[in-house]
């Protein structure tokens, strides 16, 4: 009879749990006939002695499982995306409802801030009414009438990771490429999707900082997906920098706003917006190839069909249903600016994503206990970039506070995220690598 001692020992012992038994204790968590300190050794066993790619596979299904699973019955491909998280990093507000203009399906099932990142849900919360919490009867409704949602994760959904993850959390046992896949991928599939890209990011604003790390993780995912039976691919894309000019919720909305209606276009977002999506639709069966994907993305975000849907899910989400007209009229603003400037002259050849992250955090735009309140509308825009000439006196950045003393920190925090140099840096590329 199969039972957590037994599995935590083998674990312990360096063997390799079979199928079954890591499909019982992911079961376990979610019926609770693992107890936590049972959860807490089966993480520190994972972490030091490692799961394998069939372990990996099985405990992934079995998280999976442990909730529902959707089903869909659509005319069209049922897709998705995640990133790993970084600074700046509001692809998935553009790309869904590109991808639902181009014929997808897409029940996007995302999170919150973590760390020094920043989280969809919270973006899109600094639209005034915006709901993230859907039911299923809701979801299904939404997916059916406009193609895209995104959404919270309800209890129902992988409740053996929200349980394990509470616990690596308290137990030093988050960085594990097993118990990340695992997770990630177990509210991911839940979802019933056919294709799936993910974006892992690398470099000084990401959880992975070097290439192997982003790497092994992103093998990790593709391989697991695949092996649960979704197909995936990955981009391994940079984070030595944060990918729009802006870095706080309601800021972030703006960029995205901006690019999707033409006003003022962030070639990162665009463009990045667009390999993603092109990984998407080719997996999906809606493009010939990636670059064919490509193109596509990019007609729906030219010709405003990828603003139109978005301003549909607002709108069917509690949004207001004029928002993509008048954006600057409904997003919250703070009431300090002050300019941080540069301190002497030259190029700016490294910037600490950690550090501007955890500036926004600081200002309020982020949590530093589980159940804080976050504050829309504060955090960085005008971020200087990689590469940018910079004379002293010039803005690196502009603050958005609730006040002064929150201006006066998070100005010295930004000061020292920055290095200038005399010679100006090889700018890094937005796409390192595919996986898949």
């Amino acid at each position: 009879m199969t039972d957590a001692r037994t599995i935590i020992a083998k674990l312990r012992d360096g063997g390799r749990p079979s199928v079954e038994e890591l499909r019982w204790f992911a079961a376990g968590l979610a019926s609770g006939a693992v107890t936590d300190a049972q959860a807490g050794a089966f993480a520190m066993a994972v972490v030091l002695k490692g799961l394998g790619e069939a372990g990996r596979v099985a405990l992934t299904e079995g998280m999976r499982d442990s909730g529902k699973v959707l089903e869909w019955d659509m005319p069209g491909p049922v897709l998705d995306k995640h990133s790993t998280g970084g600074i700046g990093d509001c692809i998935s507000l553009m790309l869904a409802p590109a991808l639902a203009a181009c014929g997808a399906y897409v029940p996007m099932i995302s999170g919150r801030g973590l760390g020094h990142t920043g989280g969809t849900l919270d973006k899109l919360e600094a639209i005034p009414g915006f709901h993230t919490a859907l039911s299923e009867d809701q979801l299904r409704q939404q997916i059916t009438d406009i193609r895209c949602a995104i959404v919270a994760a309800s209890a129902e959904i992988a409740p053996a990771d929200r349980r394990l993850y509470a616990i690596r959390d308290v137990t030093s046992t988050v960085e594990s490429i097993d118990l990340i896949t695992a997770s990630i991928l177990s509210k991911k599939l839940a979802a019933g999707l056919e294709a799936l890209v993910l974006d892992v990011k690398m470099g000084s604003g990401a959880f992975m900082r070097t290439m192997d790390q982003a790497e092994a993780l992103a093998r990790a995912l593709v391989k697991t997906a695949q092996g649960a039976g979704c197909m995936t691919a990955a981009l391994i894309t940079d984070m030595s920098q944060p990918l729009a000019t802006a870095a706080g919720n309601a800021l972030e909305v703006i960029e995205v706003m901006e690019t999707l209606t033409g006003t003022s276009v962030n070639a990162a977002l665009w463009d990045l917006t667009a390999a993603l999506g092109g990984e998407a639709l080719a997996l999906g069966g809606l493009a010939d190839d990636a670059l064919d994907g490509v193109a596509r993305i990019e007609r729906a975000l030219e010709s405003g069909a990828a603003a139109e849907y978005f301003g549909r899910m607002v709108a069917a989400q509690g949004g207001p249903a004029d928002f993509v007209d008048r954006w600057p009229d409904r997003l919250p603003s703070a009431p300090v600016m002050r300019e941080v400037l540069a301190p002497r002259d030259g190029f700016v050849s490294a910037i600490d994503g950690f550090a501007l992250g955890q500036a926004v955090v600081h200002l309020g735009g982020g949590r530093l206990r589980d159940g804080d309140r976050v504050n829309p509308s504060v955090g960085l825009s005008d971020l200087a970039g990689l590469g940018e000439e910079m004379h002293r006196g010039v803005p690196l950045a502009i603050i958005h506070a609730a006040s002064e003393a929150d201006a006066d920190a998070a100005a010295q925090a930004v000061v020292a995220a920055y290095e200038l140099a005399e010679i100006c840096p090889e700018e890094p590329p937005l796409v390192w690598k595919r996986i898949g």
